[in-house]
Order: structure tokens, then C-alpha cells, then sequence
């Protein structure tokens, strides 16, 4: 009888499901609002995240007695003690037949990106942490602190600093460049100091929507915007010291190491990639198309822990 593997690749702002075989060939795939215990509460999180197992299972017509296991990329785990107690308290609680593995979410990305083979990921999201694993499986994180002093060279961070162009454009502190006309468009402004209610009241208390903001970053850019190339230049930056970092604290087989990356920022393209490409290999790394997705990640883990 096949078993059969389930694997949750959760973020800061969508949840995805994938259930598979032995070969991590997704069957099915779905999607859940965020798994983030940051804000919904760990009760809500987990319930999310048994509703989409069970999905999945149900999906395919496999009982719970025919999954091997099941692997969540869960947000902020490995960063509150209590919280990941509770965590692991309740997914046994409401997977008492199913085995599971709960790991970082940056993890899942490290996973599919290089396939569980050592080498170093980046995840720029709506957060950014990098995951790295050396030639004798140590593992490593570094990044992923918290927006409010971190998350560097993120789409939140981009969203935020774009905000600040914007206002430094309006002002007459830089040049006007293409953004200032893209965000008065999208906002529908009459005065430019109208965005800073709609900033405070619909976009600062929601993590995922400072996020967005980068979108009108990456319009500019392609508009030709040349502080907002910078930008992604400077994002660049801050996520290559983070992969320098964990060559720092890994031992590898080889140079070049292998360096890949996942997340939301990497739909800029060329804009983050090339300057990324650039230092990655002045730091003696090859950057790489990732492998797989970081759904298809959470798979390949939940098979390497439960396959045997």
C-alpha cells in the first residue's frame, strides 16, 4: 500500500497544502490564509492547519492510517519557547495518528530550493531569514528577526522603503522619478500627504499589506526609476551578508557553494537578482535556480523524516 506525505509551506500571508507519494510529485495542492500564530493565535494556526491536511487527504481519498507523515513550515517557530511548546502540544493533540514535523517556514524553502542537499537559501518574502546546511547536516539560520529591527531586504522592508521614497519625492528631498506618479495613481490622491492616514490606517497595522507596497517599487523600477533600482541594490545587500554569515558558521564540501532562493521578492527578476548574482559570487557562491518550490520543500522533509 503507498504511503502517502502531506506537506504545509505556511507564510505571513497565504498557507499551502501539497499531499504526494513517495516521489514528492504533489497530487493535490491548496491554499489557506496565514498559519501565523503572530496573528491569528496558535489555537486558530493550528486549526488552520489541520483543515488543510485533512483537505488534502480527503482530496485524494487516503485515511489517516495511509499518511507517513505530515511536515509544517509554520512562521516564527524556533523563536518562543512557550509558543513552540504549545505548537508541538497541540499538533499532537489533533494528529494523535498522523506523525508530524514541525519546522520553521524558512526551512521548507532551504528544502525545496536545493532539494535537502547542503548549501544556502535565502527567503525574501514578506520577511526575510537565509537557512543554510553544511556537509555534515549542521544546520543554520540567520536573519528572520522581526520587522521592527530586521527582516532586511524583504518585501516588507522594500514596501516600507518605498514609502519613504515616496515621501522624499513628494517633498522635493529627491528627484521625481516614476514612483511618485505610480502611487499618487494607485491611491487616487489630490494631495500627496493623504498617504499618510491611509499608511497609519489601512496599511501599517497589517504586515502583509506594507508588504505589497512593493509592487509599486518594482513598477518603477521597470519605469526606469533609478532610486528604486537602487533600492533593490540595497536589498541585495542585506540579504547577501546574511549568506555570508552562514559561510561563516558552516563547513561546506566544496567551493562554490551553492546558494539559491525563494520567496515573493525574487518576481523582480533581474532587479534583485543581478546585483545578488554579482556579490553571491564575489563571496565564492554560484547562485542557482531553485530546484523546487518551498511547498515542495515541506514534502521532500516530510519524506527524509518520516520515509524510512
Amino acid at each position: 500500500m503507498e504511503k502517502w506525505y502531506v506537506g504545509v509551506d505556511g507564510g505571513g500571508t497565504k498557507t499551502a497544502f501539497a499531499i504526494a507519494g513517495a516521489d514528492h510529485v504533489p497530487v493535490y495542492t491548496v491554499e489557506y490564509p496565514t498559519c501565523s500564530y503572530q496573528s491569528i493565535g496558535v489555537e486558530a494556526a493550528m486549526e488552520l492547519v489541520r483543515a488543510g491536511v485533512l483537505d488534502c487527504l480527503s482530496a485524494v481519498g487516503v485515511s489517516l492510517t495511509e499518511c507517513a507523515g505530515v511536515c509544517v513550515g509554520m512562521p516564527c517557530y524556533g523563536e518562543n519557547r512557550e509558543k513552540d511548546a504549545e505548537i508541538l502540544r497541540r499538533a499532537n493533540e489533533l494528529f494523535a495518528a498522523i506523525p508530524v514535523y514541525v519546522v520553521n517556514d524558512g526551512e521548507v524553502g532551504w528544502a525545496g530550493s536545493l532539494a535537502c542537499q547542503e548549501g544556502i537559501n535565502i527567503v525574501s518574502g514578506t520577511g526575510s531569514i537565509a537557512f543554510g546546511r553544511g556537509k555534515d547536516h549542521a544546520f543554520a539560520r540567520c536573519g528572520g528577526w522581526v520587522q521592527f529591527f530586521g527582516d532586511e531586504g524583504s518585501c516588507y522592508w522594500i514596501g516600507r522603503e518605498t514609502m519613504s521614497l515616496f515621501s522624499k519625492e513628494a517633498d522635493g528631498r529627491m528627484p521625481r522619478g516614476a514612483l511618485y506618479d505610480i502611487v499618487r495613481e494607485a491611491f487616487g490622491l489630490d494631495d500627496d500627504y493623504e498617504i499618510i492616514d491611509i499608511v497609519l490606517s489601512e496599511l501599517a497595522p497589517h504586515r502583509e499589506r506594507v508588504a505589497s507596497f512593493q509592487r509599486y517599487a518594482l513598477q518603477a523600477a521597470q519605469a526606469g526609476d533609478q532610486a528604486v533600482i537602487a533600492l533593490y541594490e540595497r536589498a541585495a545587500d542585506e540579504l547577501a551578508g546574511m549568506i555570508h554569515a552562514l559561510k561563516q558558521k558552516l563547513r561546506f564540501s566544496s567551493e562554490p557553494i551553492t546558494v539559491s532562493y525563494s520567496g515573493g521578492l525574487f518576481h523582480a527578476g533581474e532587479f534583485i537578482l543581478s546585483p545578488l548574482r554579482e556579490k553571491v559570487e564575489q563571496m565564492g557562491g554560484v547562485l542557482q535556480t531553485p530546484k523546487a518550490s518551498a511547498l515542495e520543500g515541506a514534502l521532500m522533509l516530510a519524506i527524509e523524516k518520516f520515509g524510512r
